[in-house]
């Protein structure tokens, strides 16, 4: 089942993001604010549910693009997150298409990420660059820069993915030297 996350839910959030990932506790530190942060739109949080245990998470949240006519309201799917013993059941792809499915019902036009196109791909999203966006930085690798178009997308927005401040304050944007991943994956 996936539903929206509660308040309760945040330990079991953080425990996943903390197995799947094995960062240290990166990952659950950008939920954290993510959640924190005053933004329009408000962040989505979704979480699966097996047997009453939380088993995977997904967040949208609030970025922009910097379109030549104006700035539009855009969201970032990040972080993606299933338990180590629950992966390749369907469970991420679910997330996917849940967070999608609300992300269209709330009239977001764009949702971006940076993540492998062989995963993402397959669940609505293409390589940003090639639709004619722009990303916030250098540091992706080749197809990892990603987009899906909902209903409300119009061809003039076109332009410049900006990540929210709480991406850049907490470095979870693109690869650094040491090889190790972003994480909005």
């Amino acid at each position: 089942m996936v539903r929206h996350e509660q308040a309760s839910d945040h330990e079991a959030v953080r425990d996943v993001h903390t197995q799947a990932f094995g960062d240290g506790g990166r990952v659950p530190a950008l939920v954290d604010a993510l959640r924190a942060a005053r933004t329009f739109p408000a962040p989505l949080s979704l979480v699966a549910v097996v047997a009453e245990r939380v088993v995977g998470h997904v967040m949208l949240s609030a970025c922009r693009l910097d379109a030549l006519p104006r700035l539009v309201d855009v969201l970032s799917l990040s972080p993606l997150g299933v338990l180590p013993e629950f992966q390749r059941q369907g469970i991420g792809t679910r997330l996917v298409a849940h967070a999608l499915a609300e992300a269209d019902g709330r009239g977001i036009p764009l949702v971006f990420l940076e993540g492998s196109p062989h995963y993402y791909g397959k669940r609505g999203f293409t390589d940003a660059t090639t639709s004619g966006f722009r990303p916030p930085t250098l540091r992706y690798p080749p197809g990892a820069f990603q987009v899906a178009k909902l209903s409300s997308y119009e061809e003039w927005m076109t332009g410049t993915f900006v990540y929210s401040d709480v991406f850049w304050a907490l470095d979870c944007v693109g690869l650094r030297s040491d090889g190790l991943e972003g994480v909005a994956t």
